[in-house]
């Protein structure tokens, strides 16, 4: 699946469920990754990136795992980083209150590890 139409139908699930889903950064239209930002709109935010599972399938993994902070700074550095290094990557953000991420993929989560 194109990465446009991947992003396509995360903002409508978002929007569906009464969250606002924006695009900060278009990547490649067909094979660019995605970085996922929730800001729960409290100060507290996640960013999830994509990799693959040692099954070969696409999951998301929280950046928390990674030693990233829950605040909207450290994930607003995170992202800014992410950027510099990849030209091609798209960067979503949602906006919820309830801090849904709205991914249909597996997420890896500290929880989990």
């Amino acid at each position: 699946m194109p990465t446009w139409l991947w992003v396509d139908a995360l903002i409508r699930r978002a929007q569906v469920a009464g969250a606002s889903c924006f695009v900060l950064q278009k990547g490649d239209r067909s094979r660019g990754d995605v970085l996922v930002t929730v800001a729960n709109l409290h100060g507290g935010a996640r960013a999830y990136v994509p990799r693959t599972s040692m099954e070969g399938e696409r999951i998301f993994s929280d950046v928390r795992l990674q030693g990233v902070g829950e605040d909207e700074a450290s994930v607003n550095e995170y992202v800014r980083r992410a950027r510099e290094r990849d030209p091609d990557l798209w960067v979503l953000e949602i906006e919820d209150r309830d801090g849904r991420h709205f991914l249909t993929e597996p997420v890896e989560t500290p929880e989990e590890s």
